[in-house]
């Protein structure tokens, strides 16, 4: 990367990211720009994608078996680098769907233990059926995965209102049905991308901070994250209003009492991100009246009901704070490396000569290496080596 130290300080003192950093820590969050890029990937590149990245896969699957595969591509830094090494641009929203996809084709060529469903746009609404095609074909019990799915999809739009909408959803799964889940959002107004990560081996609870990592372009000022260990008593009072059918009359009292002026009863100032949090102007009262009627005992049964939004969980966690003094939390949660070039040539235009060259290295090394040991100690003495090898050397 070309940039140099002194343009990166000045770039997060402007954006005064060195606040952010008490907010990091105890997950893998990260900040990456990722903005969102009309385009096409050039075929002769992705069919290498696949290559190398089927190669990546098996190397990792077979050295050190499919939970650590699910765990690192629930690092959304190592997924970032990832991108990086096949050769993508590392602050591309394109990275997220391009990998995917280039992985999804790879696993069909070759078996592997590893099985991914979904997509970008009107693919990922078929992960569902391919779940299924799947799961039939393993005679394994697809309902778990694909409640995940849909749960993991539900939490991200709806509670964690940070202003960012899913078009991207991939549930990569292997043959004991343990799962790794990499979505992507993206901010209309400021035109950039949110990764979210999530795996099944770490996950203790789908509402409360489920997340293995998430990375993003910035922290806003100000979100609604009903996903917090803070908003807690938010989720509890949210829940009590809708077992309690009391939901539009307290939607009546806080128009009242904040008579339309939020940012006078926020009493802050608000950054792009300030329509999370206007009062709904319409809410789905059909699926509302469902919830009711079925009393969810918690706030998973809630996500689960058809038709509960984040229009809907935003008006619980207003009126939560507003009428009964239970605030969700409003803290964001949010917070590489090149190998052979980039798309658009960023740091450097993608050399197909070293790209190929890698791809057949790595394909030798699984054709006619069965000894894990011997292979393991043949890539750590390569990567001692990688500082003091050159583009040139390589190709000779």
């Amino acid at each position: 990367m070309k940039t140099s130290d002194n343009q990166i300080l000045k770039y997060w003192k402007r954006e005064k990211y060195s606040s952010l950093l008490k907010i990091f820590g105890m997950k893998k969050y990260g900040i990456a720009y990722l903005p969102l890029h009309d385009g096409y990937v050039p075929r002769w590149l992705f069919d290498r994608m696949v290559k190398l990245g089927g190669i990546i896969l098996k190397h990792i699957v077979d050295d050190f078996g499919s939970d650590e595969l699910l765990i690192r591509l629930a690092d959304p830094v190592w997924f970032q680098a990832l991108g990086c090494v096949l050769g993508f641009d590392w602050h591309s929203s394109g990275l997220t769907t391009v990998v995917t996809a280039a992985l999804k084709e790879a696993i069909k060529k070759e078996e592997i233990g590893i099985y991914i469903a979904g997509g970008k746009g009107r693919i990922s609404r078929k992960a569902p059926q391919e779940i299924i095609d799947i799961c039939r074909k393993l005679d394994l019990d697809y309902r778990s995965l694909i409640e995940a799915s849909r749960l993991t999809a539900k939490v991200d739009n709806s509670l964690l209102l940070d202003g960012y909408s899913l078009y991207h959803h991939v549930i990569v799964f292997d043959e004991y049905g343990k799962w790794t889940v990499i979505q992507q959002g993206m901010n209309i107004s400021s035109k950039y991308a949110r990764r979210y990560h999530w795996t099944s081996l770490n996950l203790r609870n789908f509402i409360v901070e489920p997340h293995s990592g998430l990375i993003g372009d910035k922290a806003h000022n100000i979100v609604i994250d009903m996903t917090s260990r803070r908003s807690e008593e938010a989720r509890s009072m949210s829940l009590d209003i809708i077992r309690e059918n009391r939901l539009k009359r307290d939607l009546h009292k806080a128009r009242e009492k904040i008579g339309g002026e939020l940012d006078r009863w926020l009493g802050r100032h608000l950054d792009e991100n300030y329509k999370l949090l206007i009062l709904p102007e319409r809410l789905n009262w059909k699926a509302i009246r469902e919830a009711y009627e079925l009393q969810p005992r918690n706030f998973k049964e809630l996500l689960l009901i058809e038709g509960i939004g984040p229009e809907t969980i935003r008006a619980l966690a207003l009126v939560s704070e507003i009428i009964y003094g239970a605030p969700p939390s409003k803290v964001d949660p949010v917070r590489y490396t090149f190998a052979v070039g980039g798309k658009d040539g960023v740091p450097f235009p993608v050399n197909r000569g070293t790209y190929d060259y890698v791809i057949r290295f790595f394909e030798e090394l699984l054709s006619k290496v069965d000894d894990y040991r011997y292979r393991k100690e043949r890539l750590y003495k390569l990567s001692r080596l990688l500082p003091y090898i050159t583009i040139r050397e390589i190709k000779k």
